[in-house]
């Protein structure tokens, strides 16, 4: 494919959104999973891929369990770093910030928005905690399953809910021959953004 264009100066929430499209037409899978990386109050870190459900200039949204490892450990420390790499592009970006939930009413409308059988999946599954079998999973997944079924849908889980990340850095790299790469970093500045170039 052709070299990547320079990495633009001015509104990173922008060339997210332009990237981000791009992503969408060439990547195969999941052109909005990002690694989430999360940290226990003493610093220990841990990382998994998610899936971003919403962005905009307010933030980058992801819904999850709380119960789960991550849950707890966002509960404990409401700081993360995100990344997206697409691979098909040679590009990948950093975001980091502090995160807050989103509302009820947010948390609600995206949970009835998944398929039936999603909803149901998050529904039976206490996350990250041990599983003697996975017919136990199974089992419970017909359950609710069934449970549900005239309604076709089934209640959000007061233990699954949304967080929005609002970024306090914005980094974009891109691939360059020769592993000459280009990387630039954003910072908000009062009502805009200042950006750095940076040795790759």
């Amino acid at each position: 494919m052709p070299e990547n264009d320079p990495i633009p100066t001015t509104d990173p929430c922008a060339i997210f959104d332009d990237w981000f499209a791009t992503a969408k037409e060439s990547e195969p899978n999941d052109a909005n999973a990002m690694a989430l990386a999360t940290a226990t109050p003493d610093g220990a870190p841990s990382a998994r891929m998610v899936l971003l459900k919403g962005h905009g200039p307010d933030g980058f949204v992801f819904y999850t369990n709380v119960h789960s490892r991550k849950g707890r450990e966002i509960r404990a420390n409401m700081q993360v770093a995100l990344l997206f790499h697409w691979k098909s592009l040679r590009r990948q970006i950093r975001i980091e910030g502090p995160l807050t939930e989103v509302t009820s009413a947010e948390a609600d409308a995206y949970f009835q928005s998944r398929p039936f059988v999603s909803q149901v999946g998050s529904a039976a599954s206490d996350q990250s905690r041990p599983l003697d079998a996975r017919e136990t999973y199974l089992e419970r997944v017909a359950q609710i399953e069934a449970q549900y079924a005239e309604a076709g849908e089934v209640p959000r889980p007061p233990h699954w809910t949304g967080f929005r990340c609002t970024p306090t850095a914005i980094e974009f790299w891109s691939d360059r021959p020769n592993r000459l790469h280009e990387r630039r970093r954003f910072v908000p500045d009062g009502d805009g953004w200042t950006s750095t170039l940076l040795y790759p």
